[in-house]
Order: structure tokens, then C-alpha cells, then sequence
């Protein structure tokens, strides 16, 4: 629950947690999605400690068609130290490794630290949605990223996928 207090998830996340009972009830129901086979969120910890460093989540999993949608936030803790685009990264391949063939990514356009983890993760930029979303101070325009199991520029090496330079 303290992650959901943190100004710039409020800032930045459709849903807010306003106590520990609403907290438990979205836990729940992310373990009801995994047992669905409709979404899989991961808690990122610190090796040792197990101290909560963010989410990562794949959302609106679609076996049939191969295609989920990508969530993630992190700890003000763990901002700027590349534990998000680690976790992402590591979803991603977790999911292609899984047969799925591609991972939308959306963000406001004014989360430019949710856009870099995009661009580092090699999802990439598809479009605005505009007034897509609505969040707490009103409707914001929306990125829309993806990355496709067969993007062209990467390659897999054992079970992680690597951008290769240009």
C-alpha cells in the first residue's frame, strides 16, 4: 500500500489505493488473473533483503492471439537504477519464451521516465492515442508502444532478447 501513496504512482496510475482492505482486494484479484490465464504481475524485490522495488505486470493476456499488455511502476527507492527496464526486459522474454507474439505498452506522454523504459526495453513508439486516458487531474494523450517477438534488430540469445546496435 505505501508504493500507492508515493505521488508520482498516484500521479501516473488510473487506480489509487485508498486503504489496505482495496490493496488486498487488487492482490486477489491479480492472483485470480494468473489462475485465469487472464494477467501475471510480479512483485520486484531486492535479491537479499525482499524489499518491494516495484510491479511488472502483463495485462489482458490473449493466448489465442499471442498479444498482452505490459504495466510497471517502481519505488521511488529504485527509481533512476535501471531496476525497471531490468524487470521489463525480463517480462518481455518470460513472455515470448511463452509463445506470445506481441506486448503493447501504453503510457501518458508526460511520464517521460515510463517512455525511457519503453525505448530501453526495445518497444517501440507507435502512435498517440489522443485523450486516451483518464486520470486524476483530467485526460491525458497517450504513447503507444509495442514489441513484436520477431522485431527486427534483436536477437535471442539463450532466453533473453538483445537489441543489437546500430
Amino acid at each position: 500500500m505505501d508504493a500507492y501513496q508515493d505521488e508520482a504512482i498516484q500521479r501516473w496510475h488510473v487506480q489509487r489505493a485508498d486503504s489496505l482492505a482495496e490493496t488486498r482486494e487488487w492482490i486477489a484479484g491479480w492472483q485470480g488473473g494468473w489462475a485465469a490465464e487472464t494477467g501475471a504481475i510480479w512483485a520486484v524485490v531486492e535479491t537479499g533483503s525482499g524489499m518491494l522495488l516495484g510491479r511488472a505486470g502483463l495485462k489482458h493476456l490473449d493466448f489465442s492471439d499471442g498479444s498482452a499488455d505490459v504495466a510497471y511502476w517502481t519505488v521511488r527507492a529504485a527509481r533512476g537504477k535501471g531496476v525497471c527496464p531490468r524487470a521489463v526486459d525480463a517480462m518481455a522474454s518470460w513472455a515470448f519464451e511463452a509463445g506470445f507474439h506481441r506486448l503493447d505498452l501504453e503510457h501518458a506522454m508526460g511520464n517521460t521516465a515510463s517512455c525511457r523504459v519503453a525505448e530501453k526495453t526495445g518497444f517501440a513508439l507507435e502512435g498517440v492515442r489522443r485523450s486516451a486516458w483518464l486520470l486524476a487531474d483530467g485526460r491525458h494523450d497517450v504513447h503507444a508502444h509495442a514489441r513484436l517477438r520477431s522485431l527486427a534488430g534483436t536477437r535471442l540469445h539463450g532466453d533473453r532478447f538483445f537489441r543489437v546496435e546500430q
